[in-house]
């Protein structure tokens, strides 16, 4: 077995994916940079070799290539650190949404505060890039692990396909699923990938989920190290997936999205941590309700993104960064007003345990985004354990990114369930028990409608990669309905045009690839 946190010393044992991608190939290559140029054909040929490659694939969620924290990147054409894909995620999910702010003036960043991006924006050609990474490196891992007869090497494979399945809910999330497709049956080689329909990919998203649900080669839950994909995770991906599919496919789900957080809630003994910082801390790997998160450790997973980005990012100001366990203050990060007033509105900023703000010498309005204290600090993350004892290392962080876990999964069951798909009265005991864990009162049936499950997903869950999504399906992302600071480049915010609601394909991409189509209105 192996080591999540250790994945970077295995980088540079080999580097197995040969891309298919035409695509990407002039701004951003993603074709291999392995000096060596080991084939798949040499790589696969020993069973031992599996375990490599499969590490590599998680850790692409963490580090940026095959030295940390820079250096021998897996991506050429974009700063290395940028193109981090949980740094990428969380620019597309929070920067671009209303509890967000950044001063930083990097290639592409500044316009997320007010969702000014292009097709030819550096982040988002990150991002996009990060992600057809991914999948052709799944794709021949799969390829070649689906007919072994090793059971190692196929409970290898069934993680190899969640991860896939989850860069693929990424591309249907971010870029509206039309999008290049390619699987494992699709042999190696440069050419044109054919776009995939939003409909189609969700069904083939939706269908590898289903099937590991029910495969043997699936550890149950809290049954895999941790760090690596279970059956709990792939409930949770598929609530996750069933619930936004009205913004999707146009059709709701909301009795599988129920009924998928349900598996989770009653078969996967997880339980609510209860200190709410704990979540946050270098040590987070010990803390209850993490069903599948990042890892990360300052001493073998260096990176200028992940969780070192959002710890050094988010300190500046009054602020002390011993506070914090690191030694530098990259001063990017604030939260807009919007944040607070959810806090004020409900039990106030001084009482919700989950309100980790900093106002010392910091001003509540954001009238200048590119001025550190315009707008709350956020102290969510930290480089501190839950013993008072900072990480290992002073500036890159040990700190873990819970992508999923039981609060959230508690909060999309209580969404399913308002909107017809659940039992009402367990979602309001889920949601009750999130707020006791907070310390704040507990809430009544009649206050539990949609837009009190947006507020306490936001009060519970900011700055964790959720929001962007979270307001679209809830129909607050663009137009006027909600606006918020900064919102189409206006201070006290202003409409924007439907068509924001996802990514627009890279340029460069279209370019390459003429069989690909612009989403509307870029």
């Amino acid at each position: 077995m192996f080591d999540i946190r250790k994945l970077i010393l295995l980088f540079t044992l080999l580097f197995a994916a040969t891309t298919i991608w035409t695509s990407c190939i002039d701004d951003l290559s993603t074709s291999p940079i392995d000096d060596r140029e080991l084939t798949s054909e040499e790589v696969y040929d020993d069973p031992e070799n599996y375990r490599e490659v499969l590490a590599k694939i998680y850790a692409g969620l963490a580090v940026t290539g095959q030295e940390g924290p820079a250096g021998d990147p897996d991506i050429d054409g974009i700063d290395e650190g940028m193109s981090d894909y949980l740094r990428s995620y969380w620019v597309h999910q929070e920067l671009a949404a209303d509890l967000a702010v950044n001063g930083w003036d990097d290639p592409g960043l500044p316009q997320f505060n007010f969702q000014g991006w292009g097709a030819g924006n550096d982040f988002v050609m990150g991002m996009y890039s990060r992600i057809f990474f991914q999948i052709p490196l799944a794709n021949e891992f799969i390829r070649n692990a689906q007919n072994e007869e090793d059971q190692i090497i196929l409970e290898y494979n069934a993680e190899a396909r969640f991860l896939r399945a989850l860069s693929y809910w990424h591309a249907l999330d971010l870029f509206g699923g039309a999008t290049p497709f390619v699987d494992e049956e699709d042999e190696i080689g440069a050419f044109e990938p054919e776009p995939i329909s939003p409909e189609e990919l969700f069904a083939f998203i939706e269908s590898e989920l289903l099937e590991l649900a029910d495969s043997e080669y699936m550890h149950d839950p809290q049954e895999n190290e941790y760090g690596r994909a279970d059956r709990a995770a792939v409930w949770t991906l598929l609530s996750k997936l069933y619930l936004n599919a009205e913004t999707y496919i146009d059709e709701a789900m909301w009795d599988e999205a129920a009924t998928f957080a349900a598996m989770v809630i009653d078969e996967g003994e997880y339980t609510l941590h209860d200190n709410y910082e704990e979540l946050f801390m270098a040590d987070n790997e010990n803390a209850d309700g993490l069903i599948f998160a990042i890892p990360y450790d300052g001493n073998n997973t260096q990176t200028w993104g992940g969780t070192t980005f959002l710890v050094n990012g988010s300190i500046g100001g009054s602020m002390d960064s011993g506070d914090f366990g690191v030694s530098e203050e990259w001063q990017g990060h604030r939260t807009t007003q919007q944040l607070a007033d959810l806090f004020d509105d409900d039990a106030g900023i001084d009482n919700d345990d989950r309100a980790l703000l900093h106002t010392d010498e910091q001003n509540r309005v954001v009238e200048d985004y590119g001025t550190f204290s315009d707008g709350y600090g956020v102290t969510k993350w930290k480089n501190i354990t839950s013993e008072g004892e900072s990480g290992s290392r002073s500036v890159h962080v040990d700190t873990d990114f819970p992508m999923f876990r039981l609060a959230d999964v508690y909060l999309m069951y209580a969404e399913a369930a308002v909107r017809g798909g659940g039992d009402e009265g367990r979602a309001l005991e889920l949601v009750n028990d999130i707020r006791e864990r907070a310390n704040v009162d507990p809430v009544d049936a009649g206050d539990l409608d949609t837009d009190f499950i947006l507020d306490e997903r936001a009060r519970e869950l900011y700055w964790e990669g959720h929001r962007r999504t979270d307001l679209i399906r809830h129909g607050k992302f663009t137009g006027d309905d909600y606006v918020w600071a900064w919102k189409g480049n206006s201070m006290e915010g202003t409409s924007i045009s439907d068509h924001k609601n996802v990514y627009p394909i890279p340029s460069a991409d279209i370019t390459a690839n003429p069989q690909l189509e612009q989403n509307p209105g870029y």
